[in-house]
């Protein structure tokens, strides 16, 4: 007996020091599907980080709005009932202006534009959000933003009385602005949406479209490259703060990494999912000059009310961003 003893006393030993001190596991929420290439990339970051620090961190990514459903996710980060999540960052608008930045259309309209905005904008959003109490950790855009339609869309009075999904004040306001009826409809409810009459056009991503099987209900695709938005990675401050000096290391450079596969991800997205909507039959026309003509002008006026609404904050971004 004590001979068993002995030997289970020291497998109990062994085992304590072979497990890292300070290993943690996290919990992730995030809003989009298991496919959808954001959810890939943070997949990546999350084994990126296990392996860097051999288990001592390990992040469980919750998928498709799973544990929190999207409008709940930053504050569940802000009042630590995560760790860590992921959010668009827009969602935040009615918080402060500056977290719109990134969704005012045809302000910056590809990807080297949306790089020097996130350049020009990051410090006051980092500001932001450690205010309260979270810290970016990256920030990967989705392809840029076209409109999904039932009917041909040749001018913006087309679009006058149609119902219109919206995702945040900026999808709001530009529905508003064209004379659609704005309503709101999270990722995963698009295609019921649509099936009962909810919506009638969307302005999102060719990812969104595709993943969403859009083909099963609109039948054009205007590529219009309206904006480019960002989904946004935070960090509970606390938490952060918890972690073992190399753990947080290795946390930031797997974030660093993952921002930029996600950039190149998204730039690869674009293409790969506008020959999908194709393939799957619907009709994807150049948008007419009509209707560009337009879409600019409602452009021109949200940027003159955001200016108005982000006062000094605001000009610096834009000051940076046309320099």
């Amino acid at each position: 007996m004590r001979s068993w003893l002995a030997k289970c006393s020291a497998l109990v030993i062994v085992a304590g020091l072979s497990a890292p001190a300070w290993a943690a596991t996290w919990d992730m929420p995030t809003p989009y599907g298991e496919t959808n290439f954001h959810t890939v990339n943070i997949k990546q970051f999350a084994d990126d980080v296990k392996a860097a620090t051999g288990g001592g961190l390990t992040i469980n990514v919750h998928s498709g709005g799973s544990l929190f459903k999207h409008p709940e996710i930053k504050n569940a980060v802000r009042g630590a009932q995560v760790p860590i999540g992921e959010f668009l960052l827009s969602r935040l608008s009615n918080e402060n202006p500056v977290f719109q930045v990134d969704s005012i259309p045809f302000l910056a309209t590809d990807y080297d534009a949306a790089k020097k905005l996130w350049g020009a904008s990051r410090q006051t959003v980092e500001k932001l959000l450690d205010q309260q109490g979270m810290m970016v950790l990256f920030s990967v855009p989705w392809p840029p933003q076209g409109i999904y339609s039932k009917n041909k869309l040749d001018t913006v009075a087309g679009l006058k009385g149609v119902k219109f999904r919206a995702y945040n004040a900026a999808t709001e306001q530009l529905a508003k602005l064209a004379g659609a009826v704005p309503t709101q409809v999270e990722v995963p409810d698009i295609p019921q949406a649509f099936a009962t009459g909810r919506v009638d056009a969307m302005i999102t991503s060719p990812s969104t479209g595709a993943n969403s099987k859009a083909w099963d209900f609109v039948s054009h695709f205007y590529h219009t490259q309206a904006w480019l938005p960002k989904n946004i990675v935070v960090v509970n401050k606390k938490a952060f703060a918890k972690l073992d000096g190399k753990l947080q290391q290795a946390l930031l450079k797997a974030a660093s990494d993952a921002e930029a596969r996600g950039w190149k991800a998204s730039m690869a997205e674009t293409d790969a999912k506008i020959k999908i909507l194709k393939d799957n039959g619907m009709q994807v026309p150049a948008p007419s000059s009509e209707l560009m003509s337009g879409l600019k002008g409602i452009g021109k006026t949200m940027t003159e009310e955001w200016a108005a609404k982000a006062g000094a904050d605001g000009g610096a971004i834009i000051r940076a961003f046309n320099q």
